[in-house]
Formats: C-alpha cells, sequence, structure tokens
C-alpha cells in the first residue's frame, strides 16, 4: 500500500537497521576486548558465575605464590642445618680424637684441637643467628612455628604451621663444652652426638614439611588451571565466531542501508498517482 503521511516500510527497515546496527556493536566490542561478557548487562548470569569463578582464580594464585614462598623459607632453613650438621659431625671428630689419652698428655695439641672445638660451635650459634627469610629469623628460636596459607580459603586444612628447632649451641646442649682434658672430650662426644640426632630429626621434620607443601602447591596450580579455562569458556570471545558474526552483520547492514533508502522514496511514488 502507497502512503503518503506515514511511511510503514521505511519504519520498519529503519528498526531493523537500528537492531543490526546494535548487534554489529556488541560484537566489534567482543573483538576488540576478547570478552563475550563485557558487563552484567550481557549475560547476567553469567557475569555472576564469572566473578566468583575469578574470585577463586585469584585465591588459588595468591596461595600457590604463599606455597612457593614456604617451599624458599624452608629450604632456607634446611641449608642452614645442613652446614651445622657438617659442623657437628666435624667437633665430634676432634672430640673423639681429643679424648684419647695421648693427645690430652699432649698440652699443645689438646689445646689446638680445643680452640678448633670452640670455633666449630661459635660457627653454629653464626648461622642460627644469621638465618633468616625477609627479616624473619628461622633457628634462633624466636618464630617457633610460622603459618602458611597454600590454600584459597580459611579452612583449617588450606594453612599449614611449621615448627623450628632452636639449633644455637645452647638449644643443642654443646654451648660450655671442652675437650683439652680426656673427661671434657668424653662428655663432648656424648653431647655432640645428641645434638646431631637432634638437628637430624629437626632437619627432616622440615624436610617432611617441605614436601607436604609442594604436594598441596602442586594441587592448587591444577585447580587454578582448571577453573581459568571454565572462566575462559564462559568469558573470552570466540574469535573465529565472531568473526564470521561480524562480517554478516556488515553485510547486512549495508542491505538494511540501501533498502531503508529506497523504502524512503515509496511517498514520491504514491504522489505520482495524484
Amino acid at each position: 500500500m502507497l502512503l503518503i503521511n506515514d511511511n510503514i516500510a521505511a519504519l520498519g527497515a529503519e528498526n531493523n537497521l537500528d537492531a543490526t546496527d546494535n548487534a554489529l556493536s556488541s560484537v566489534v566490542g567482543q573483538l576488540s576486548s576478547g570478552l563475550q561478557i563485557q558487563t552484567a548487562a550481557d549475560n547476567p548470569a553469567g557475569y555472576s558465575i564469572a566473578q566468583s569463578l575469578q574470585s577463586e582464580i585469584n585465591g588459588y594464585g595468591a596461595a600457590e605464590g604463599n606455597a612457593q614462598t614456604a617451599v624458599s623459607v624452608l629450604q632456607t632453613a634446611e641449608g642452614a642445618m645442613n652446614q651445622q650438621e657438617a659442623i657437628l659431625q666435624q667437633a665430634n671428630t676432634i672430640a673423639t680424637q681429643a679424648a684419647n689419652t695421648t693427645t690430652a698428655q699432649d698440652t699443645t695439641a689438646a689445646a689446638a684441637d680445643n680452640q678448633e672445638f670452640q670455633s666449630l660451635i661459635a660457627q653454629l650459634d653464626q648461622i642460627a643467628s644469621s638465618t633468616t627469610y625477609a627479616g624473619v629469623s628461622l633457628l634462633d628460636g624466636s618464630n617457633p612455628t610460622l603459618t602458611f596459607q597454600v590454600g584459597p580459603t580459611n579452612a583449617t586444612s588450606d594453612a599449614v604451621g611449621v615448627s623450628f628447632v632452636a639449633t644455637t649451641s645452647a638449644s643443642l646442649g654443646v654451648s660450655g663444652l671442652n675437650i683439652s682434658t680426656v673427661a671434657g672430650a668424653t662428655a663432648a662426644m656424648a653431647s655432640v652426638q645428641a645434638a646431631i640426632n637432634t638437628l637430624a630429626s629437626a632437619a627432616a621434620a622440615v624436610g617432611s614439611s617441605q614436601n607436604q607443601i609442594q604436594a598441596l602447591s602442586n594441587n592448587v596450580s591444577v585447580a587454578q588451571q582448571n577453573l581459568t579455562s571454565a572462566h575462559a569458556d564462559l568469558v573470552d570471545v570466540n574469535v573465529a565466531s565472531a568473526t564470521s558474526q561480524f562480517t554478516s552483520l556488515q553485510i547486512l547492514e549495508q542491505s538494511g542501508i540501501s533498502v531503508l533508502a529506497q523504502a524512503q522514496q515509496l511517498p514520491q511514488l504514491a504522489l505520482k498517482l495524484i
């Protein structure tokens, strides 16, 4: 029907063109941002789920970082303990040597052995006082327990407490020893050997905690990867699909513009009948 006052065909073409233009703008936004959900209006339910997933991903990322820090802390402590273990082994050798009667009768040799022994014991204290991580002392007894948050929640299983044994000479029971006599050297042997066992147990506990945290870190890493994949499937744009849609909408928009231009000429055709 040809009308002069109302151009229904042109209005329909204009509405269709507006819809096409809005869809094209949306696709352009998706391709330029790489996201199919850019605001809550795009997909309210999907947006809510995506934010929840992102929160979990961030939590897992922080937890994994904490776990790696924890491993570094424990490696630092373990390395220092290994040095102290070597020192105690050497001290035990010297004490055993000094416990020999002929060695003790040689006052010069006995004094030299005792001097070396005292130097080794002092090294234990130097290592214990200087072993720190980010300013936190690990082996001097001032921080007996450190807690590491290695999971994304406040659940007890997501936090690991690690106890550290003080490894000073006094804590290990080897301070105040003197091996310049046979009796002193014999007593020192027993004390040093006990210290070796104590330190070995402490190092084993640290190593066990390190393995536990590393296992938790591996689980956190896998969980974060799976959540990231789910988040990407929900939020990230399918470039191939969006590009195809963009091409179709471009053609549709050009067609709509052409049809609208022609529809706007219909009233003039009606005038020719008058």
